[in-house]
């Protein structure tokens, strides 16, 4: 499995898969037939979620080829990362207690042998070592095994649940802040209190086509006590009225600016940030490294070939820079670097899906899920 870090190479991968395999999704989506088989899955959510495309140009081209009936759980899947942005930015604190458990926890089991051992693939359960590989080599996981592996994390091989999301962001080309740290949280039973997520030995044999043997496993472990609670903050997600010619910041997750809700604004000077790793919490592998940095200098090129101005800065750069305004960046490490410098000079801009879908992740995803047709229908 390659995936290019290009516009072309995102829009090829969803017109294949759309045209191909769309028509069975819902039937063979929760089989993981390895690295070189993943024709039943779209594999877009690298791309998705650094905006190379966006949901709405995914949502469309399926609606394109079959009815919303047809199409729902495709759908449902590719507004799930919609919902948990939405459901984080109303629960930011979620997150700023997950870093600051992160860098105690991590200095307590820097040194763990069973920590250590998981983290190079050298357990006594074999897929989950091999699951260890393929996310090295390829930055990628089927969602099934991802639910596998954080359940194997936590409760077969007992180690905190905040390492795993660290290792996952580490090494994902798709990691997001809040699709990674709430999915941990819902496997280890404290998203949904008292509910988590158990994987067994039967359910692996079968949805991997019994590619693997001898899978031992907790499967009878108690879910994770939390009685932390969180007040949901009341936030409103608009934009300025009158839009001036500033310079514009676009960070990584928003790197299509063509397809943006901004695109037809004339901005002074586009500024396509750079966050490197000295400056994140979470310290990112090579591969992710060069991943971003592949898709901003794409981002780049494309901007050039149709005149528009645009360089690319590093973050720190930020703090010298007057009055402009930043397509939002969204709860996590972009953010907190505007935050913990206190920069007033920037004023947020926020995309019409996420104003006409954050307002409805008060809830669970169930609740969410009666709103999608609505939130369809506002797609412009």
């Amino acid at each position: 499995m390659e995936l290019k870090a290009t516009r072309a190479a995102a829009i090829g991968n969803l017109e294949n898969f759309v045209e191909n395999n769309l028509g069975e999704y819902s039937t063979l989506r929760n089989f993981d037939f390895g690295p070189n088989k993943r024709s039943n899955t779209s594999c877009l959510s690298p791309y998705i979620t650094h905006g190379v495309i966006n949901e709405k140009e995914v949502i469309r081209k399926s609606l394109d080829k079959f009815s919303f009936s047809k199409n729902e759980k495709f759908i449902q899947e590719v507004l799930w990362r919609t919902y948990w942005k939405g459901w984080m930015e109303l629960r930011s604190g979620v997150w700023d207690d997950y870093l600051l458990d992160l860098k105690r926890i991590k200095e307590e089991f820097k040194d763990n042998g069973n920590y250590l051992n998981a983290i190079e693939g050298k357990t006594k359960i074999e897929c989950f070592n091999e699951w260890v590989n393929e996310l090295k080599t390829f930055n990628y996981l089927h969602n099934h095994t991802r639910m596998w592996f954080a359940s194997i994390w936590i409760f077969t091989l007992e180690l905190p649940w905040q390492l795993g999301a660290e290792f996952f962001m580490q090494h994902l080309y798709d990691g997001d802040t809040a699709s990674n740290t709430l999915g941990w949280r819902w496997v280890a039973g404290i998203q949904t209190q008292g509910k988590h997520y158990l994987a067994s030995e039967w359910n692996i044999k079968k949805f991997t086509n019994n590619r693997f043997k001898n899978i031992k496993l907790n499967e009878n472990a108690p879910p994770i006590i939390s009685d932390k609670n969180y007040t949901i903050l009341h936030k409103t997600f608009e934009n300025p009225i009158n839009i001036e010619k500033k310079n514009l910041l676009v960070f990584e997750n928003n790197l299509a600016f063509e397809i943006t809700d901004f695109a037809i604004q004339k901005f002074k000077k586009i500024l396509l940030i750079d966050n490197k790793n000295e400056n994140r919490n979470i310290k990112l592998s090579e591969n992710v490294v060069n991943f971003k940095a592949s898709l901003i200098e794409e981002q780049k090129k494309r901007l050039e070939e149709k005149s528009i101005n645009c360089e690319i800065i590093d973050i720190n750069e930020i703090k010298n820079l007057e009055s402009c305004y930043c397509l939002y960046p969204t709860v996590g490490e972009n953010l907190d670097y505007i935050n913990q410098n206190t920069l007033k000079n920037i004023e947020f801009l926020f995309r019409k899906l996420d104003q006409n879908s954050w307002k409805f992740c008060n809830k669970g995803f169930f609740n969410f899920k009666k709103y999608i047709p609505k939130i369809i229908e506002n797609l412009e």
